[in-house]
């Protein structure tokens, strides 16, 4: 699907959200309050479909937090409610509806998917509830909706220092392939801009379909162009078919490096790629192997309550979407009112297992390290393994609302 395509598809949901929120108005308003003792937390979440394994890293780590930390805080007891949109944005929307006026849910969450969550922002907005992103990364979501709360990243955040390292080490000449939706659009407007100001080429853009892809083409096309690297970007879940075809196409073999951000090696599929991916340099916000005591703890915590599943980058962004909630019930001593959660959420700050993240009072948004990694085999595992840091990085993209 052609970018500017995808940009009318997204606004066109966007306009039929608003719609559908502004008739669900006076069912907000006339919505009895929640129980002064409960704080319910709706995650809306791709429980099935092709974003599955998104949502259930989401669930786990949210329900981990929980564990570890105790359902009650403030005087409050913090019920979660898991809804299934099964990637699907109408579902999102219903769902989000759903939990505002049925449930009564204090707290909207998940958001597995971009459109999903710009569905979720006019119910947001109109019932005067925070929703907290813990997936989604395309940039201007939260500039839709002054509710909106990020704990996961940004494909700029991420991608333009994967720009700055090619740069800095010998790259002159780039192709890049990404999946033809928001975030894909992102990382690849972000890497160029970097790359280009950096006295980089990229001498092709090209750009798969989200939906069932197919990347032969795409790389033969990439391999063609002799660059001296494929930058790559697709999300959560399809990087495993992605580095398979880049090994069937030889590209490596050709000498082309492969970059990307993150997301293609995620933490836990990369173990099903094989040694293809061994050397491969990604930027990103979370690695398993980052090495501090909470990421430790979160690992070992996460694997024995998931039969040994690893968490991925979704996984932490449930995890301090979850951690979002209870820092700021602590600072309102456990008023939950939409206005007073939400002015408690913006400055937050704390010691993440991604290292130290804190919420931008102005933007909402996210701002963490970023990392430059390196796939090596460790034990005979592989392992995204951390070997540069940027510091406290923000999203370089959006306006503050």
């Amino acid at each position: 699907m052609p970018g500017n395509n995808q940009r009318r598809f997204l606004m066109k949901d966007l306009k039929k959200s608003v719609l559908g929120a502004a008739a669900a108005t006076f069912m907000f308003a006339a919505a009895p309050a929640v129980a002064d003792d409960t704080v319910k937390v709706g995650l809306i979440l791709p429980m099935t479909g092709a974003s599955a394994s998104t949502g259930r890293q989401i669930e786990a780590a949210a329900r981990l937090y929980i564990a570890e930390h105790g359902s009650k805080v403030a005087g409050k007891t913090i019920e979660l409610i898991i809804k299934d949109d099964a990637g699907v944005a109408d579902q999102s929307k219903r769902l989000a509806q759903e939990l505002v006026v049925n449930d009564k849910v204090s707290v909207l969450a998940g958001f597995g998917l971009t459109p999903l969550a710009l569905a979720v922002g006019p119910i947001a907005t109109q019932a005067k509830v925070p929703a907290i992103i813990m997936a989604a990364g395309t940039a201007m979501i939260v500039d839709t909706s002054p509710w909106f709360v990020r704990t996961s990243f940004t494909l700029p955040q991420n991608t333009i220092p994967m720009a700055e390292w090619a740069a800095k080490n010998g790259i002159k000449k780039v192709v890049t392939l990404v999946s033809d939706y928001g975030p894909g659009l992102d990382a690849e407007k972000w890497f160029k801009t970097k790359f280009e100001a950096s006295g980089g080429q990229i001498i092709d853009q090209l750009r798969s379909p989200l939906a069932n892809p197919d990347f032969a083409a795409f790389l033969q096309k990439a391999k063609d162009d002799k660059p001296d690297a494929l930058f790559l970007f697709v999300p959560s879940g399809q990087g495993a078919v992605l580095m398979k075809q880049v090994v069937e196409r030889g590209l490596v073999a050709d000498g082309i490096k492969i970059i990307g951000t993150g997301d293609v090696t995620d933490d836990d599929l990369i173990n099903g790629m094989g040694d293809a991916v061994v050397g491969m340099i990604t930027s990103h916000n979370y690695s398993a192997d980052h090495n501090s005591p909470e990421n430790k703890a979160f690992v070992a915590n996460f694997l024995k309550a998931n039969g040994n599943a690893r968490p991925n980058f979704m996984a932490v962004g449930g995890y301090d979407g979850m951690a979002l909630v209870y820092k700021a019930l602590e600072k309102t001593g456990g008023d939950a009112t939409g206005a007073k959660l939400l002015d408690a959420m913006k400055g937050l700050s704390w010691v993440s297992p991604r290292g130290p993240i804190s919420v931008d009072p102005e933007t909402r948004d996210i701002v963490q390290n970023v990392y430059i990694r390196k796939v090596e085999k460790k034990d005979g595992a592989l392992w995204n393994v951390e070997f540069d840091t940027l510091a406290n990085v923000k999203d370089p993209s959006h306006t503050p609302k």
